[in-house]
C-alpha cells in the first residue's frame, strides 16, 4: 500500500516512494511538538497528556524524558541561541528553558487577562517570537478544562525586548504556524475552519493580510480524521500540514501537490538530520521517520 496520494506530479520530486516509516518510540499519550536541534543531532517532542517533554537522539536511538512535568507542554521550537521555547497549555504560559534547567515565563498574559492557552510557536531571524493562543489547553483532552479571560483567539508576537503584541484575532482555532523561508510570508492555520491562511510580515513586528491561502480537505472521505495542525515549509518553500490521514503539502501558490499518509493522525512534525531530508513525525502514541527527497527548511541555524 503506498504511502502518499499524488494529487500534482512535482510531488514526486519531494518525496522516496518506496520508502516507509520506521518507528522510533511509542506508547504515548499524544505526540505533538517536534523540532530538531542541527547541534545536538537530537529532536524534543511532547506527550501533553502525561505532561513531558521527550528527546530522541539520533546516535544513540535513545528516547529520554527532558522535562516532567511540563505544564502539558505542546508546540516548541528553538531561539536564536539554541534554548528551547515552549507553549504550555496548563499554565497558559510560553516559557524558555535555560540551560541551568530553570524555566524563564516570556508570556502570559494580554491586557491583564491571561492567555488562553499558547499551541504552536516559531522565531524570525530578529529573535522575535511569533505564537498561536487557541483555546485547546483549556479542553479535558489537551489540557485541563477551565474558562477563558479572554473573548477570543489569536496570533501573537513576542518582540526581542520582551514586548508582546497582537497580530490578530479573528481565527477560530489558531494552531500551527510557520514562515517562508525568506520570513516574507507568514502560514498559520485554523483548525475549526479547516484552512491555511497567509499573512505578509511588514518588517516592523507586524503582518498584514489573511487571506485563506489553501484547504486541508477530505473530499470522498477516505483519509480519516484529522484538521490542520502543526506546520513547516520545506527549503523550496512548499508548505507542509499535518491534516486529515497525513501530511499535505502545497506549492507556494497553494496548489495541493500531494499527501503522506501517516499510521496515525499527525498533529506535529518536523524535518531533520545532516540534510534536512529526513521526516519526523508525530503520529498519535508513535514518534516516527520518513526519508525523503526534498530538504526541509533550517528553524534554528547555530550562531
Amino acid at each position: 500500500m503506498s504511502l502518499y496520494r499524488i494529487a500534482d506530479p512535482r510531488f514526486r520530486a519531494l518525496i522516496e516512494e518506496e520508502a516507509v516509516f520506521e518507528t522510533l518510540a511509542q506508547g504515548f499519550a499524544f505526540t505533538e511538538g517536534a523540532t530538531w536541534h542541527p547541534l545536538g543531532e537530537h529532536v524534543s517532542f511532547t506527550d501533553i497528556p502525561n505532561s513531558r517533554i521527550h528527546r530522541w537522539f539520533a546516535a544513540s536511538g535513545e528516547t529520554v524524558v527532558l522535562r516532567e512535568p511540563s505544564g502539558m507542554t505542546n508546540g516548541t521550537t528553538y531561539d536564536r541561541e539554541g534554548r528551547l521555547l515552549m507553549c504550555e497549555h496548563a499554565t497558559s504560559q510560553v516559557t524558555r528553558l535555560e540551560a541551568d534547567g530553570s524555566i524563564t515565563v516570556l508570556a502570559s498574559h494580554w491586557r491583564g487577562q491571561q492567555l488562553n492557552s499558547p499551541n504552536d510557536i516559531v522565531v524570525d531571524d530578529s529573535g522575535a517570537i511569533w505564537f498561536t493562543d487557541p483555546l485547546y489547553g483549556r479542553e479535558a483532552a489537551t489540557g485541563l478544562p477551565r474558562e477563558a479571560d479572554l473573548d477570543f483567539r489569536g496570533v501573537y508576537r513576542i518582540a526581542p525586548d520582551g514586548g508582546l503584541s497582537l497580530i490578530a484575532d479573528d481565527f477560530d482555532a489558531p494552531n500551527g504556524l510557520c514562515f517562508s523561508p525568506d520570513k516574507s510570508r507568514l502560514y498559520v492555520n485554523d483548525s475549526k475552519r479547516k484552512h491555511i491562511r497567509v499573512f505578509d510580515v511588514d518588517g516592523r513586528g507586524g503582518a498584514e493580510g489573511g487571506a485563506v491561502f489553501a484547504e486541508t480537505l477530505d473530499p470522498d472521505g477516505t483519509l480519516g480524521r484529522g484538521s490542520p495542525d502543526g506546520m513547516k515549509v520545506d527549503a523550496a518553500g512548499n508548505v507542509w500540514c499535518a491534516g486529515p490521514g497525513g501530511i499535505h503539502v502545497f506549492d507556494t501558490e497553494g496548489a495541493l501537490l500531494g499527501i503522506v499518509l501517516t499510521p496515525q493522525f499527525p498533529a506535529n512534525f518536523c524535518f531533520g538530520g545532516e540534510d534536512l531530508c529526513m521526516l519526523f513525525v508525530c503520529a498519535g502514541t508513535t514518534f516516527v521517520r520518513l526519508p525523503l527527497r526534498q530538504a526541509g527548511h533550517a528553524i534554528f541555524t547555530p550562531r
